[in-house]
């Protein structure tokens, strides 16, 4: 077992802080948007109908969902903790827009060791004789958001004996990001678990009005920071899951919120009109949600599905193609993407995919300090990320904020991939 620590940049990235003012004012649409998309069972069928003929992951997702509504939801409390990744398109004219990536809706990470990478900046800036622009630097907490909601949910459902339950991997590389939202719930006296799925499968249980029960402890708030990714489901986790499912437990997130994260949503969002209904008489909000979309494309069969996979093929530098997948490192580039979608062009496969416009932000320099890597200047590009918190109780929405901000960097050499997959770094805005 090996303590690291986690990669950051030498010193903090310019942000034009217009845009980092546009990416916090559009967070708390962006979470009514997901709540609303998770409540929407017409909205879910209908979108994901293609993904899950091809999808098998998506379609087991889709299979508990459909499941648990039949036998009725138990939970009416509902915890929303997401991320909303942004990165800044350099335009023709030499302006710079945001452009939404994508929005994590089930463990969004980091926002514990972002709590205190300004910190770092701040000394860093100091030891080089920068105390004014030091001082220029945001506070920054979001662990503590994110644990405000945990803990409303917590309260609300009503059981002050019962804990939180953190869903962890087997093994865990980011134990220390997780720790400062732990923290946070200890210092107002909650108490925490930490289980995985197969703690769940071995000692979890209902009684007869659907309680949680770890052994022997009532669990009121189960915050999954595992789940995400096929590989960490075999059939035991899976039935694990259907338990945490069918249970009163607060999920953060609940099954119809995960799907709710996934790309083929975040595509069918672009489509005109579609915002309209899910948010109506919000006309300001779907106008803010707008502004911030990059052009994306369904690759669903039929003319339209063929028109687009034949462009990309003929122009794949313009284009990202990304699966139904979350965690990072899962998107296609350049001549890879051209040589998939070559192969899958004639097939159904290729509605589990999506095509985005490729975002072309500007470089600039930084080091990236990482463990056992050598020390250079490398050109850079940043993704913006503004957590999201919301929680609602039946029909009411008793809390909707955004939660702080995270800033990861990585060399342009890099086309795809986050800090937990090892090209990224954490950062911190320096508004200009």
């Amino acid at each position: 077992q090996v303590v690291n620590y986690a990669p950051f940049t030498l010193l903090p990235s310019a942000v034009p802080r217009a845009l980092f003012e546009q990416a916090y004012a559009v967070q708390q649409d962006f979470n009514l948007l997901v709540d609303a998309i998770s409540q929407n069972k017409e909205f879910l069928e209908k979108t994901l109908a293609s993904t899950i003929k091809v999808d098998d992951f998506t379609a087991r997702l889709f299979r508990i969902y459909i499941q648990v509504l039949e036998e009725g939801l138990a939970q009416t409390v509902f915890l929303g903790i997401n991320r909303s990744d942004y990165m800044f398109d350099c335009e023709l004219d030499g302006t710079a827009a945001l452009r939404q990536i994508e929005i994590n809706t089930i463990a969004a990470s980091f926002g514990g060791l972002t709590s205190r990478t300004a910190d770092v900046h701040r000394l860093v800036l100091k030891v080089l004789g920068k105390t004014e622009e030091a001082s220029h630097l945001l506070p920054n907490n979001p662990a503590k958001g994110l644990a405000l909601g945990i803990a409303k949910a917590w309260e609300l459902y009503g059981s002050p004996r019962a804990v939180v339950m953190f869903l962890v991997e087997e093994v865990q590389r980011n134990i220390f990001d997780q720790r400062c939202v732990e923290n946070e719930l200890w210092n107002r006296n909650i108490r925490v678990v930490r289980k995985r799925f197969r703690d769940v499968f071995e000692q979890g249980s209902l009684d007869a009005s659907r309680r949680l029960y770890m052994d022997g402890q009532e669990v009121a708030v189960v915050y999954y920071r595992e789940g995400y990714v096929p590989q960490v489901y075999d059939q035991q986790n899976w039935e694990a899951r259907l338990l945490l499912e069918r249970s009163r437990a607060v999920k953060c997130p609940d099954i119809a919120t995960q799907l709710a994260g996934t790309k083929k949503v975040q595509q069918e969002l672009s489509r005109p009109g579609t915002l309209e209904k899910l948010l109506p008489g919000c006309p300001e909000a779907v106008a803010r949600i707008r502004a911030t979309f990059a052009g994306l494309y369904s690759l669903d069969e039929g003319e339209e599905g063929d028109r687009i996979a034949a462009t990309a093929i003929a122009d794949p530098d313009r284009f990202v193609l990304k699966p139904q997948r979350e965690g990072g490192g899962n998107n296609l580039y350049g001549e890879e993407l051209r040589e998939v979608l070559e192969k899958i062009k004639d097939s159904p496969e290729r509605t589990s995919y999506i095509l985005m416009d490729k975002i072309k932000p500007q470089p600039a320099l930084n080091y990236l300090l990482r463990a056992h890597s050598p020390l250079r200047v490398s050109e850079c590009i940043s993704e913006l990320g503004i957590f999201g918190v919301y929680v609602r109780q039946g029909q009411e929405l008793v809390l909707n904020q955004a939660a702080g901000h995270l800033l990861r960097t990585k060399a342009i050499e890099h086309a795809d991939g986050g800090v937990a997959a090892g090209v990224a770094v954490l950062d911190t805005p320096y508004l200009v």
